[in-house]
């Protein structure tokens, strides 16, 4: 994520924050899922981790993390801020 353009802040770069916990989903009778089975209710210890990147990145920053990501389809949550964070903020 982070040569693809993702958690550069300020004189900072590569910064990401994380939260554990569980993910739960059932695949379809289309699924390849990497862990659990068609039609099988699956609870899963995950792991989200949030970054920020430029919007010009964002299309660079998914593709690696789909190259690198095991689930056949990963969850994105997307938001756009209100600052720019290549700018460092002053004390």
């Amino acid at each position: 994520m982070g040569e693809a353009g993702a958690g550069a802040i300020g004189d900072y770069n590569c910064c990401t924050f994380s939260i554990k916990g569980v993910g739960r989903y059932k695949p379809t009778d289309k699924a390849h899922p990497f862990i659990g089975e068609i039609g099988k209710f699956e609870e899963v210890n995950e792991e989200r981790i949030e970054s920020i990147c430029l919007k010009k990145d964002l299309d660079k920053v998914i593709k690696a993390i789909r190259t690198v990501h095991p689930y056949e389809q990963p969850a994105f949550d997307i938001y756009s801020l209100l600052f720019d964070p290549s700018e460092t903020l002053k004390r």
